[in-house]
């Protein structure tokens, strides 16, 4: 066995807020993970586990004007309103949306960042030799250049 000692992701000690820039934080194939860290997106990840909070969030994050009322999301579901009020509740305790309550109605908007963050924390590094011709011919190299 190597003891070949491996950097950690988030292994600094300090807390990393999901809606931080991707640069802050590596991705997941960069080095293993921190126990904080890897809590930390587990949260995250196990609320976009379910598929009613994966299409509410797909509702607030397309939405034009960047915000929308849950009174327009509830007719959407075969649920009733606590039902989504609580889904909504769990996508904010992940750091995915806030909210903001304007007379009897509240809005929802998704969080700048995180998203992204999110990709790119998925996002594998890639090296020449996988571009696919289809990639090669948008960016203009030819094949022979793509192939090792």
């Amino acid at each position: 066995m190597s003891k070949q000692e491996l950097e950690v992701i988030g292994g600094s000690g300090g807390s990393e807020v999901v809606g931080q820039d991707a640069s802050c934080c590596p991705g997941l194939a960069s080095a293993p993970l921190a126990d904080v860290r890897a809590t930390e997106l587990a949260k995250v990840f196990k609320a976009l586990g379910d598929p009613v909070r994966l299409r509410l969030l797909s509702m607030i994050a397309s939405r034009d004007g960047g915000e929308v009322c849950v009174c327009e999301m509830t007719p959407a579901f075969d649920l009733s309103q606590p039902t989504i009020s609580h889904h909504l509740k769990l996508l904010r305790q992940a750091g995915l949306i806030d909210c903001e309550r304007r007379g009897t109605w509240v809005y929802y908007w998704a969080l700048p960042g995180v998203l992204d963050q999110l990709a790119a924390f998925l996002t594998t590094p890639r090296t020449v030799t996988e571009v696919t011709v289809a990639e090669a011919a948008v960016v203009g190299v030819t094949t022979a250049e793509v192939t090792p």
